[in-house]
């Protein structure tokens, strides 16, 4: 086996996990690509620096079976994991919250907040165990971590609800060399947020164009966050579009 250190990223295949992804790939490590649609990882894969450090593996990270199944796979190819990227997630139609049905609240609460749990899961049991001991983990929360747009209640209520996540397992990560943090990204180029530069209704209820950075920059966030020796960590890292209307009154 050679020295290159293994990651995981669930939702790798597209948007935020794939630059993530492609990042860690170009700067040597090996990187087990977790989605629900093989496909997509295997044509990210082909599309890497080296798809020998590759592995494509079909999960949905909201069947905890699926989530074990993944994580021993990538134990049994490489032995390790040196950071999990627990990137997957998916948002809600934007309607009026009396209008969400239950079974798209539940949709939204299961990707993005069990399974990121069950996804941690793993990586502590994997992680405490292995020989050294330790690594990383790193949260995707979002802007919507700390403040919500119109109509997005079973989104942002995850993301709070990751923030959680993140600081409890940084505290209960400590004994074992584990690092856990958290990125918050604003208004990555993503085919989940190409509406934004086109019209998204503001809290006033005007519709308007939103400003967008490249996602190659989030990638370029995780890579820096990963590379950190597990002695130092970023406990929360918000990168986002500069003119995006966050902060003040937009």
């Amino acid at each position: 086996m050679s020295h290159s250190k293994i990651a995981i990223v669930t939702g790798a295949g597209t948007g935020i996990g794939k630059a993530a992804a492609l990042a860690l790939l170009a700067d040597g490590w090996r990187v087990a690509l977790v989605g629900r649609r093989l496909q997509i990882l295997e044509e990210v894969a082909h599309s890497a620096p080296s798809p020998a450090a590759c592995l494509p593996l079909s999960a949905d990270v909201a069947d905890p079976h699926a989530v074990k199944t993944l994580f021993a796979k990538v134990l049994s190819q490489w032995g390790r994991v040196d950071l999990l990227f627990n990137n997957a997630g998916v948002s809600a139609p934007g309607v009026p919250l009396e209008e969400l049905s239950v079974e798209q609240w539940r949709n939204v609460v299961d990707i993005n907040l069990n399974g990121m749990f069950y996804c941690l899961q793993q990586a502590f049991i994997a992680m405490k165990s292995q020989t050294p001991q330790g690594g990383r983990i790193i949260n995707n929360g979002s802007i919507s971590a700390y403040t919500p747009r119109p109509n997005s209640i079973a989104y942002t209520a995850t993301k709070h609800a990751v923030t959680g996540l993140t600081k409890t397992a940084s505290l209960d990560g400590r004994k074992y060399g584990i690092a856990v943090g958290q990125i918050d990204i604003g208004n990555a180029a993503t085919d989940m947020v190409a509406k934004m530069a086109t019209g998204i209704l503001q809290a006033n209820g005007e519709i308007a164009k939103e400003p967008l950075m490249d996602v190659k920059h989030v990638g370029e966030s995780i890579l820096y966050m990963a590379n950190l020796p597990l002695t130092a960590n970023v406990l929360f890292h918000t990168v986002m579009a500069t003119n995006m209307p966050f902060v003040g009154r937009g």
